[in-house]
């Protein structure tokens, strides 16, 4: 099949590592855009991904038309409900980025590891071992110092922090249910076709919670096409994209493991580019949480 020559062809001439190291510096940039961007944040995201369907749609035709044609009713169907997972994780997660700090919605975010793991426990009967619940407290006892102690301390970064840490929470487990539809899924249909469809489905979800908001999709300054053009091509095509095609090479529970470079990266670009400096309670929860999904990444490589 095309998809799978095409597969090969990158397989052969980039080293999935490589990819995923490139995947996880692009990913870094997401919340920096947001933060940027005077949109709506529902319209952020319904851009984000129209334009990331807009950049993949010709490659979609030209090479993996046959792919397409040939995806079943019930696999075209079952993209399209991970595509509505997708589309409530970027909704809630737009958000969040706008009510705390970058560090901590970024780190909660990434805790749809934690979710993966209870849900393929619960839905996928993979076995969730002592060690697994040991990881997943960790991280949720990090989660409750990183939302309560900047409050209790009195450095509060963000405008909500306590609402936006919790979307970011939200955000992870939409995420985590994106991410156990489609691993069936990504199985048996190749990259291209699938995030086809995800996407386009996503994209219109993003584009009814927008209509439903009365939010405008049009009348946004130069920049702002810009920044979502760059949230399209970065995060978009070569963030989540190439992971998803890394998933293919890499085992699963390094690709999550290497997810924990993002919070890293986006705290230190926050930093230098937003001068937002994390608090001390953001830190040190936020390693806590980091350490619960390592754990919880090592044990499921493990088992």
């Amino acid at each position: 099949m095309a998809g799978e020559t095409l597969s090969r062809r990158l397989e052969a001439r980039v080293s999935p590592m490589a990819a995923l190291v490139v995947a996880i510096l692009a990913v870094s940039t997401s919340a920096i855009l947001v933060r940027w961007s005077g949109a709506p944040p529902s319209v952020a995201a319904f851009y984000r991904v129209l334009f990331t369907v807009g950049l993949l749609a010709p490659l979609a035709f030209s090479r993996h038309g046959e792919d397409l044609r040939s995806l079943g009713r019930r696999d075209a169907l079952a993209a399209a409900v991970t595509g509505v997972a997708l589309a409530l994780h970027f909704a809630a997660w737009f958000q969040s980025v706008r009510w705390t700090s970058v560090a901590a919605s970024v780190t909660l975010v990434q805790s749809q590891t934690l979710f993966v793991a209870v849900g393929a426990a619960l839905y996928l009967g993979e076995r969730l071992t002592l060690a697994k619940l040991a990881g997943i407290v960790i991280a949720l006892a990090g989660a409750v110092v990183m939302s309560l102690g900047e409050l209790l301390g009195g450095a509060v970064v963000g405008p909500r922090p306590l609402a936006g840490n919790a979307l970011a929470l939200v955000g992870a487990v939409m995420m985590a249910a994106y991410v156990l539809a489609g691993r069936s899924l990504r199985a048996r249909v190749a990259l291209v076709p699938y995030v086809a469809v995800v996407y386009s489905a996503c994209a219109a979800v993003l584009g009814a919670i927008v209509l439903v908001q009365g939010s405008s999709l049009l009348g946004y300054e130069p920049i702002e096409w810009v920044l979502f053009l760059a949230m399209a091509v970065g995060p978009g095509v070569f963030g989540h994209t190439v992971i998803n095609w890394a998933l293919e090479h890499v085992e699963s529970s390094v690709v999550s493991v290497s997810l924990l470079g993002e919070p890293v990266g986006s705290t230190l670009l926050a930093l230098v580019l937003l001068a937002e400096v994390p608090g001390p309670w953001t830190v040190a929860g936020g390693a806590v949480v980091l350490t619960g999904i390592y754990v919880v990444a090592r044990v499921r490589k493990a088992a």
